[in-house]
Formats: structure tokens, C-alpha cells, sequence
């Protein structure tokens, strides 16, 4: 069976960059948030953090917190008949126990950890929404009380530290391959 790889981790850690390092090798997206996206869409909203952030909690409050995985394997279950597979924006317990049921050893956990110093500096200079110290800490405690995004990144199958550069980081990734 082909593999499925979820790119764990903090904001700012990096989990972009491995996503787009796996997908530069063939794996096929799904991109959790994208219901998100679809949702502000079809009720007419402007895709912005404050509208993001309220529709993810309202979708997580009626269907639960593993929503974006119920809504998205389908989507999985088709990609990964095709290849490999990279998950971007899994957060919750939830989300992860759905997708381990579902696929089983061909599903693994990839966290990308970077120090908290590091990752705000990364958020205060990035050029698509780039957030001050508090916001960042406002983030961070926002994801790890209320979309319990601890249990997948203390479960993870692998840790890649990425406090270096974006080199080093794809040059640590290939081992992953």
C-alpha cells in the first residue's frame, strides 16, 4: 500500500515547507483546511483569519473535532489508490484517530518541531500572513486548548527539528522517502 504522511507541528515550524517537499516528490496533497475554505465559500464569506477561525470552530462544534477528517477521506482513500499521500493541517486528536483507523500502518505522523523563539521570528517575517509575537502566542494557546493539537504531535511517528534553513530541512526530509 502506498503511504500516508501527515506533516504535524506548530505554526511556524515549517510544515508548509515539508508539504510542498513531499509533494515535489510526487505525493498528492489533502489539505484539511480546504474545507474550511469550501465552507466560507458556499456562505459567501471573505477568506480571512477572523472568518477562518470562526467557521473551524463552528464546524468542529456541530460535527465534532475530527470533522476535517470525516470530510476528507473520501478524498484520501481515492489519492492514496493512486500514490502517496501528504496531509496538511491536521490538528486534532480526533482528526488523527479517524485517519489511523481508517488506514492503518500505511498512515504515519511526521511532526515538524521548531523552537518557539525561531517559529515567531519565522511568523513576524513571513510575507503571507505574518503574525506579531502575540498573535503567535495567541495561536499557539488557541490550537493546543481548543483543537487539541498536542495529542497527534506527543503521538508522532517521527520529529524532524527544523532550526536551520530550508536546505537542511529538505536535505533531512529524503530519509522520509
Amino acid at each position: 500500500m502506498n503511504k500516508i504522511i501527515a506533516v504535524i507541528g506548530m505554526c511556524g515550524s515549517g510544515k508548509s515547507e515539508a508539504v510542498k517537499f513531499f509533494e515535489s516528490r510526487g505525493f498528492r496533497k489533502v489539505y484539511f483546511g480546504e474545507v474550511v475554505i469550501d465552507e466560507l465559500k458556499s456562505r459567501g464569506l471573505q477568506v480571512n483569519e477572523a472568518n477562518e477561525r470562526n467557521v473551524r470552530e463552528s464546524l468542529r462544534k456541530e460535527f465534532g473535532m475530527g470533522v476535517m477528517a470525516l470530510k476528507s477521506i473520501d478524498k484520501i482513500r481515492q489519492f492514496v489508490k493512486e500514490g502517496n499521500v501528504v496531509i496538511e493541517s491536521l490538528y486534532s486528536w480526533e482528526e488523527f484517530k479517524i485517519i489511523k483507523k481508517e488506514f492503518g500502518d500505511a498512515f504515519s505522523l511526521l511532526n515538524i518541531y521548531t523552537t518557539k523563539s525561531i517559529r515567531y521570528e519565522r511568523l513576524k517575517n513571513r510575507e503571507y500572513r505574518p503574525l506579531t509575537g502575540e498573535e503567535a502566542l495567541s495561536r499557539d494557546t488557541s490550537e493546543i486548548e481548543k483543537l487539541d493539537k498536542g495529542g497527534p504531535i506527543a503521538f508522532a511517528d517521527f520529529t524532524e527539528i527544523n532550526d536551520s534553513t530550508l536546505d537542511e530541512l529538505n536535505k533531512n526530509l529524503l530519509k522520509y522517502l
